[in-house]
């Protein structure tokens, strides 16, 4: 073992053949239990919609090109902290059990310094699933997505209630009800205000209906009724029909779901913006979307601190205790992560804390495994 690590540490200087190697276990497990997990799950996915795709008549080229080529990114990013955890656990222990840790300890490595090439590692991963998850995998998601609508099962909603959106200076819209399928909206209003913030005119409507043949921005208003108020005074306005530019349009109802899976992380931040300038409601789920990119990447730090502590040490039962304690750890974080988004969504808690909270929690826990990891 020691001539082992002798040769490791030597050609070009003990510190960086000592790093390389462990970079090399770390992302070559990590990209082996990929691999391997998300080989499986495609398995158990086909066979749980072979038999949508097949009554639906799917090709077998939009299966394998639209669908998988996308799923398995999709999920590999999403449940990338469970294989940066089992990549550590299992590779360390290995390491532990053949006594190569205790010797580098022997050899005058400290337990900070062995973190090293562990950090590295985890700042490698994490750049990678930023950058997937901000720009490469929502491009994706919207040819996946499209498919699933197609093939399998229709995610856009037929009705939105309740919406209202300013859709100009001084302009608030309202819709009690708009159906997807004839894009008509029932019991609108649409109310303007001055500078001083004061009502100005009020027009409410039996129907609005969205103009699909010139589409853009274009509504035609039902039986309608507008009031104009100047001072005292106030002038009313009928009618069966009018034609009128509305700066919305069915999109901004937000009536396709998961569609924050298909925006960029800079499109979902300028989406984001312009929905609250407009005074849209329900941003939850994208403000969710958005700040769980960056909180899930970092995580790597924090669940590769929690496995180098649990697995640096030799036990008597092997790597099988260390595993199953990591695989715990890590299935309860994915758990505690979707939990804790349903905060923003249910319990008014801000997007940003619900979405850290599982890695606030889990770095008190890696703080306290790393005092207590062998130095």
């Amino acid at each position: 073992m020691k001539e082992r690590l002798k040769k490791i540490m030597s050609l070009g200087g003990y510190l960086k053949r000592l790093d390389y190697y462990i970079i090399a276990k770390f992302l070559g497990t990590y990209f082996f239990a990929i691999v391997l997990i998300i080989s499986i799950a495609v398995v158990f996915d086909f066979n749980e919609k072979m038999d949508k795709f097949m009554q639906h008549d799917a090709p077998w080229s939009a299966i394998i090109f639209d669908y998988y080529a996308n799923f398995v990114p999709y999920f590999a990013n999403l449940f990338s902290p469970l294989f940066v955890f089992i990549s550590v656990i299992f590779f360390t222990s290995k390491l532990a059990e053949n006594s190569e840790i205790i010797t580098m300890f022997a050899s005058g490595v400290s337990f900070k310094r062995l973190l090293r090439p562990y950090m590295v590692s985890a700042a490698i991963i994490t750049v990678l699933t930023l950058v997937l998850g901000a720009y490469v995998i929502p491009r994706g998601s919207i040819t996946r997505i499209n498919f699933e609508d197609q093939y399998y099962k229709q995610r856009r909603t037929n009705t939105a209630r309740n919406l209202q959106l300013q859709v100009d200076t001084g302009v608030i819209a309202y819709i009690e009800r708009f159906e997807h399928s004839s894009q008509i909206g029932y019991r609108f209003s649409l109310d303007k205000f001055d500078k001083d913030k004061q009502l100005v005119s009020h027009l409410t409507a039996r129907g609005i209906e969205y103009d699909t043949i010139q589409k853009g921005y274009h509504w035609t208003i039902k039986n309608y009724m507008i009031r104009d108020f100047n001072g005292m005074r106030e002038t009313i306005v009928q009618g069966n029909s009018l034609d009128t530019v509305l700066y919305m349009t069915p999109n901004d109802f937000v009536i396709l779901k998961n569609q924050q899976e298909t925006f960029t992380s800079p499109q979902l931040r300028r989406f984001i913006s312009s929905q609250k300038e407009r005074g849209f409601a329900n941003l939850q789920e994208f403000e969710i979307e958005y700040h769980k990119r960056i909180a899930m990447s970092f995580a790597s730090f924090i669940l590769t601190l929690i496995g180098v502590s649990l697995a640096a040490k030799k036990t008597k039962n092997g790597m099988g205790l260390n595993l199953g304690i990591g695989l715990g750890l890590s299935f309860s974080y994915i758990l505690f992560q979707t939990i804790s988004s349903t905060f923003a969504v249910n319990a008014n808690v801000p997007p940003m804390l619900a979405v850290w909270i599982p890695n606030i929690l889990y770095a008190f826990i890696a703080l306290y495994l790393y005092k207590r990891a062998p130095k």
